[in-house]
């Protein structure tokens, strides 16, 4: 039984390292397009190789709308009258949970269901620090706010090279997503530990003198407290089909290809590529919106 969500946000509620929720982490763009009648249940989700939050440009579409299995999904211009741009989230639960259920494999478990030793302490013989147990989730086509059983996944196992098309939603891991945290960018820092308050003597106030200069010149201002900028962030889609956990096949925008090119460039899944800086590659970074356009 899937947990439909109404914002992405809610899908992505999972937990990062420290301990800081994710919610709200996928929401700090303004641009959505999905149809007024799917409005706020629905996502939009764009390649960081040709947006970003405030201009996606390009988001996830159905091929032609159409409503199949098999239908190639691919990326097309940003519209609130195309249907074929409307999507709506399940939330599934953590990789852990379907490892117990025998959905995902226990190589996916081991590196993103939090069963995995990231820091072994060969001295206590102890593991320090256990891999993240992330979240995953399906995403599937609703036309105007209307699901169609059909979820963004692959007919067979993924691999470099694997279309992704529409495939029935809710029978087996092909049509899974593991939000990859650990390979994400943007995502704010975790905040340092409040420090307990060491007691101090208090002394009674000394008087200061009374100011004789008031000239603007000699006026103390207290600058303006700035709001921190919301981080956007972007992360790797993670097939849950796939058996290898060193090199995960993600969801992927064909390299050298653009949303325009005819025959259109459906997506497909690849290795997770990450560059001598540690950053992925911008055609496997995701980000995503919500709501329709105004």
């Amino acid at each position: 039984m899937f947990i439909k969500s109404k914002v992405f946000a809610a899908a992505a509620a999972m937990t990062l390292v420290g301990g800081a929720g994710a919610v709200g982490v996928f929401t700090v763009g303004t641009a959505g397009a999905a149809t007024p009648a799917c409005g706020d249940s629905c996502l939009d989700l764009f390649s960081h190789t040709f947006g970003d939050y405030p201009q996606p440009n390009f988001l996830l579409d159905t091929f032609r709308q159409g409503e199949k299995v098999g239908q190639p999904v691919i990326l097309f211009r940003m519209s609130n009258t195309d249907p074929a741009e409307d999507f709506t989230v399940a939330l599934e639960g953590l990789v852990s949970d379907l490892n117990t259920a025998g959905l995902v494999s226990k190589a996916l478990d081991l590196h993103y269901g939090g069963a995995g030793c990231e820091d072994y302490d060969p001295t206590t013989a102890k593991c320090v620090t256990f891999y993240p147990d992330d979240e995953a989730l399906e995403i599937e086509y609703s036309p105007f706010g209307v699901d169609s059983g059909l979820c963004v996944g692959t007919a067979t196992t993924a691999v470099n090279g694997t279309e992704v098309s529409l495939q029935p939603c809710g029978v087996t891991a092909k049509t899974t997503w593991i939000l990859d945290v650990a390979d994400a960018i943007g995502i704010p820092p975790t905040p340092p530990a409040t420090p307990t308050p060491t007691p101090t003597l208090t002394l009674p106030p000394v008087p200061l003198p009374t100011p004789t200069d008031t000239s603007s010149d000699s006026a103390i201002v207290s600058p303006a407290i700035q709001a921190a900028p919301v981080d956007e962030v972007y992360l790797p889609l993670i097939n849950g089909s796939g058996t290898n956990f060193s090199h995960p096949a993600v969801l992927t925008y064909p390299q050298n290809s653009y949303p325009t090119d005819t025959p259109r460039p459906q997506l497909k899944t690849q290795t997770l590529q990450i560059d001598s800086n540690g950053v992925v590659n911008t055609n496997q970074l995701w980000g995503v919106d919500e709501g329709a356009a105004p």
